[in-house]
């Protein structure tokens, strides 16, 4: 059995990355293109299905490349890319919705959550069909495993049902992709609001912590995070959920267990803690943050890395299409 493929993609709907990003999926990534055929992508198509800026998203889509590039992707290690430079991305969607049943679109909680904000008749298509472009850019590229949060895994699950679905009504076409979880970082919280998800759409700006942001920016966030009134420093997500959101961030990036950083600092106050998980966490992103600014510096060399990415993933998109193409009784492309 040769190297296990490993996608995934990441919005570019923001000006950074934050921690939860980087804990859920880049620092995976970055770790996976050692050990996988790894493929990864800016998915900006996914990024219009909600009203934007065009110069924004421009921007906002080289910003997030130069971000996984100063993170530690390597484009000799893996395949970076923008997903709407591939244009096999948006037909093997076509052809995947037209096996999907409208009922069972319509049970995707995401659609629903971000439906709901704004009333579901003034949301769009495309964010009502966004699960069937992602099982489109899942097995477009034949993936065995796809890292993602437990907040995608019923998307994840639709794409696996896809694959399924079409190879029964059109015969062995996709690898079936399964679910690349690690539990220790499935959640990171709001630093304000402990019992939510850190997200950009919800959390105020001190709640979450960017990987571009300033150091002092760093240290102010995690000196003011929410925890409780007692002063030990223990884990108990019932408890304690802010105390325990912050050793789960120290122990994804020090690599330490939980249990022998709480043992560590035991009850020596909250104080010392924050201020060494600042420091942590300054010392993380400092140099993404250095190396991100001398990417963006030059975005002829980043686009022309990105272009090169592309054609890369285009020569595996079009062998699957080719295939689709055929299987469905579509004629051959010229």
């Amino acid at each position: 059995m040769g190297t296990r493929r490993v996608f995934s993609g990441i919005q570019p709907t923001a000006d950074s990355f934050h921690l939860g990003n980087y804990l859920g999926a880049v620092k995976q990534w970055v770790d996976l293109q050692e050990s996988r055929d790894a493929i990864y992508c800016v998915v900006d198509m996914h990024a219009i299905t909600v009203p934007y800026d065009p110069s924004a998203l421009r921007r906002r889509t080289r910003v997030a490349a130069a971000q996984l590039l100063g993170a530690g992707l390597s484009p000799e290690r893996c395949i970076l890319f923008v997903q709407s430079q591939v244009p096999e991305h948006a037909e093997l969607c076509w052809i995947l919705g037209c096996i999907t049943g409208f009922g069972e679109a319509n049970r995707m909680t995401q659609f629903k959550d971000k439906s709901a904000r704004g009333g579901a008749d003034q949301a769009s298509v495309g964010l009502f069909t966004y699960p069937i472009l992602q099982a489109a850019d899942i097995l477009l590229y034949q993936a065995d495993e796809v890292p993602v949060g437990e907040d995608q895994r019923q998307h994840l699950e639709l794409s696996r049902t896809l694959a399924q679905r079409f190879n029964h009504r059109f015969g062995e076409t996709f690898t079936v992709p399964a679910p690349y979880i690690l539990a220790a970082v499935a959640k990171i919280t709001d630093l304000q609001d402990p019992t939510a998800k850190m997200s950009k759409s919800s959390s105020s700006p001190q709640g979450i912590i960017d990987l571009l942001d300033e150091p002092d920016v760093i240290r102010r966030k995690i000196a003011r995070a929410v925890t409780d009134a007692e002063s030990v420093i223990r884990a108990d997500e019932a408890a304690k959920p802010g105390v325990t959101n912050l050793l789960r961030i120290y122990s994804a990036l020090s690599g330490d267990p939980v249990d022998s950083i709480a043992a560590r600092y035991g009850d020596s106050g909250y104080g010392k803690f924050k201020k060494d998980l600042g420091e942590l966490v300054v010392d993380t992103f400092g140099p993404i943050r250095e190396r991100t600014a001398k990417i963006l510096a030059d975005t002829e060399a980043l686009d022309a890395v990105l272009l090169a990415g592309a054609r890369r993933a285009r020569v595996i998109a079009e062998q699957t299409m080719s295939v689709v193409r055929e299987r469905c009784g579509l004629p051959p492309v010229a």
